[in-house]
């Protein structure tokens, strides 16, 4: 028989061992610091209805999608976790208590061209905060807060949270008198960094847009205002008085920067940044972006902000939220290419391996009962081979204790401990082996998956 030849499919990511142990330490790490803010956890189904995931339809979303039938049912697989949120709560809608808080950490899917940090098959992890009509803006300074407490769990130290208002450019945007080209020229300059400003201008001065040179140089010099959050405020209050949209969008920015110190949040970690929009017209007030302070090359590694209505295609009930979402698959790509995982993290599936030296099983498995019964991961070996394979299995697992049990030990109710990283060896009584391994054990716990190589 013709063998086929094993291949994963490209855009699509798997993970040996030691790898996929980092990533959900990272996963639970995240689910840890999302808990801790009392949003509760969701996970909706990763199958919906093509008509409950296409209700707003058109552009690349639905080029994207991935979409079949089974017989009379057209399915789609979720492209992201808003909009299956979305459905949640307009159908719950009388069962939940509002503000309603979620987190999600799950797989969505896209049909998109793979290349390199972007995959056809990725995990998000996504807080929302949804309110029924009206929701405060505390709520919009408090998930800066989140992330913020997220990444330095983490291990990351030098990132940088960038926060705008859409109602300031709105607001902007209609003293010059563009309010028609408002949502156009956002697109643009939100490609500012990647594309530089000349290539800015030109867009907003040709064809497509039809800025004047003098039109498309205030907006330039608008977003470039630059400096401490405090100089930043100040300049923007030199506008204020022209337009309600722009007053709006300026306090709600004012009471975000003032609550964040509040929150824990030092401002080399927070910025407010003109030129950060968010190319969706679905964001309506403050948006953020987060980027790595030594790879902005990488582009913003979480993202979000404010919208009106959540729900709108499927309720008439008014449901304002506010989120973010870290693309988690992405994000665990750049670190590892980067080499910021924390090689000093144990990845072994086990923190002891236990080597029984007699026939009779039952003292090993009398002891692994009693080293689980204190979370300590263990493992039996139980293949019948040699002393050096035995061993070789153990290096290779990289397991940092190896229990011996031979009839010397079970008499004295002794074990040889082996540390595998030092070499060290040591025949000691059971109950002190048991506190030396829980001890070890929880210095690693407390190591973050990812060490910042920046200072």
């Amino acid at each position: 028989m013709a063998k086929i030849q094993p291949r994963t499919l490209s855009g699509f990511m798997e993970l040996l061992p030691a790898r996929q142990i980092q990533f959900d330490r990272m996963a639970a790490i995240i689910r840890e610091s999302f808990s801790l803010y009392a949003y509760t956890p969701l996970d909706t189904p990763l199958i919906e209805a093509s008509e409950i995931l296409l209700a707003k339809g058109g552009g690349e979303t639905e080029k994207q999608i991935y979409r079949f039938t089974k017989g009379d049912s057209d399915l789609s697989l979720r492209f992201d976790l808003t909009v299956p949120l979305a459905k949640y709560v307009a159908l719950n809608y009388a069962r939940l208590a509002f503000p309603f808080r979620r987190f999600q950490i799950g797989k969505v899917y896209r049909g998109e061209r793979a290349q390199r940090g972007r995959f056809r098959e990725f995990y998000q992890a996504d807080i929302d905060v949804i309110g029924d009509g009206q929701l405060d803006i505390s709520n919009d300074a408090e998930i800066p807060a989140i992330i913020y407490r997220t990444f330095t769990s983490l291990g990351l130290k030098r990132f940088q949270i960038r926060v705008n208002n859409r109602k300031i450019l709105n607001g902007f945007y209609a003293m010059l008198g563009l309010t028609s080209k408002a949502g156009a020229i956002m697109r643009t300059v939100d490609k500012l960094e990647k594309i530089g400003e000349k290539s800015v201008r030109d867009l907003l001065t040709g064809p497509d847009i039809g800025l004047t040179n003098e039109q498309a140089a205030e907006i330039l010099k608008f977003i470039d205002i630059k400096g401490c959050n405090a100089d930043v405020l100040a300049a923007l209050e030199g506008y204020r008085g022209r337009n309600p949209k722009f007053d709006e969008g300026l306090d709600e920015l004012t009471a975000v920067a003032k609550n964040l110190a509040a929150f824990g949040v030092p401002e080399t970690n927070f910025v407010l940044d003109l030129t950060i929009a968010r190319g969706l017209d679905y964001y309506t007030g403050t948006v953020y972006e987060t980027t790595m302070l030594d790879h902005p090359e990488i582009g913003s590694i979480c993202s979000g902000g404010r919208y009106d209505n959540l729900a709108e295609y499927y309720t008439d009930k008014q449901l304002p939220g506010v989120g973010i979402s870290i693309g988690l698959t992405r994000l665990f790509f750049v670190l590892e290419d980067q080499g910021y995982l924390n090689d000093r993290l144990n990845t072994a599936p086990a923190d002891v391996l236990i080597l029984p030296m007699t026939e009779d099983m039952g003292p090993a498995i009398s002891l692994a009962t009693q080293l689980r019964d204190n979370r300590v991961r263990t493992q039996i070996y139980g293949e019948q081979k040699k002393f050096k394979q035995k061993m070789n299995y153990a290096d290779k697992l990289g397991v940092p204790y190896v229990v011996f049990l031979g009839d010397d030990e079970i008499k004295q109710d002794k074990v040889s401990l082996k540390d595998m990283r030092s070499g060290e060896q040591e025949l000691i009584p059971t109950a002190q082996a048991l506190d030396k391994i829980v001890a070890a054990m929880g210095a690693n716990d407390a190591e973050a998956p990812i060490l910042d190589k920046g200072e």
